[in-house]
């Protein structure tokens, strides 16, 4: 395992002077992950905050070769650059050995683009496919994704004197990702970033489609200071809400365990998008909420004790 001090020293592959807000977690998500390989490493971006900020025309924050595709298809765009490059090694005009990793928010993972992943999965393309879930759709206005959690507030799940906050809970991606059978995947934070740098690292060295969902926290649609954002990450660890652990061949296992677990409230409290869970008359929203996150932290036990 390197040291912090080595992983500081590796060449940034995503320069500073991008575009996203102060506080924002993507950057750091991003920057985590690039520095977990030594080797050469090509990079495809669905349409999103990462796209938006890091590439205002004409200037590029990225110091790797870069593709941009729509909010749909960035996997089979991946896919065709493999394509070529595995033609390319075979006629010995490429020697090195490149990694591939994909880049997108929670809309274009859990829904937009559900479908060509799952195609780019099932074929077995070899690269990693990283969700930095800010759970809505921030880069066109914070609104709701199925990666949205009951009770809170968008642009689309206002309000109101009928709706208070998104009506259904959050879909679980990784079980979608577990049934295609994947070599790896995980759930990380960017609280923990040894935890994140490892699970990087596992993930692309190993053959085969990879995946990696990372709590993303967002300043402006989670309505909260921007200083906060490695606090909120780990309460969210904290209270189970955001469990990090890793299925491995089919094997799941457990990398963090609250000595005591805490009740989703202190995750809640400090975000805006929940205040009005806070108020005694919606507190059968934020026992649903609880109990949902109790229900899936149990499954998630059962399914680490059976290994």
């Amino acid at each position: 395992m390197e040291t912090l001090k080595q992983l500081l020293e590796k060449p940034e592959r995503l320069a500073p002077g991008h575009r996203s807000c102060q506080g924002c977690a993507m950057p750091i998500i991003v920057r985590s992950i690039l520095r977990a390989t030594d080797k050469p490493v090509v990079v495809a971006n669905a349409t999103s905050c990462l796209e938006v900020t890091t590439t205002l025309y004409p200037q590029s924050s990225w110091k790797v070769p870069w593709i941009h595709s729509l909010f749909e298809n960035a996997p089979p765009t991946m896919s065709g650059v493999i394509a070529v490059y595995e033609q390319l090694k075979k006629k010995k005009k490429i020697k090195e050995d490149i990694k591939f990793i994909v880049f997108g928010g929670d809309g274009s993972t859990y829904d937009i683009g559900l479908q060509s992943l799952s195609g780019a999965w099932e074929r077995g393309d070899d690269f990693l496919y990283v969700c930095y879930d800010n759970e809505a759709y921030q880069n066109t206005g914070n609104q709701r994704s199925s990666a949205t959690p009951l009770g809170a507030i968008t642009t689309t799940t206002p309000l109101g004197k009928v709706y208070k906050g998104k009506l259904k809970s959050r879909k679980n991606i990784m079980k979608i990702a577990e049934a295609h059978e994947l070599p790896y995947l995980a759930q990380a934070g960017v609280n923990n970033w040894v935890d994140l740098h490892q699970k990087a690292k596992k993930a692309i060295e190993t053959n085969g489609p990879t995946f990696l969902n990372v709590l993303s926290p967002c300043v402006a649609g989670w309505k909260y200071d921007s200083s906060l954002t490695i606090e909120i990450a780990k309460l969210a660890a904290e209270t189970c809400f955001w469990p990090l652990y890793e299925i491995e061949d089919g094997k799941y296992k457990l990398n963090y365990k609250p000595a005591k677990k805490l009740p989703i409230k202190e995750f809640i409290k400090s975000q805006g998008r929940f205040k009005h869970l806070l108020k005694p008359k919606n507190k059968n929203i934020l026992d649903s909420l609880q109990s949902e996150v109790d229900r899936r932290w149990a499954d998630l036990l059962k399914r680490v004790e059976r290994n």
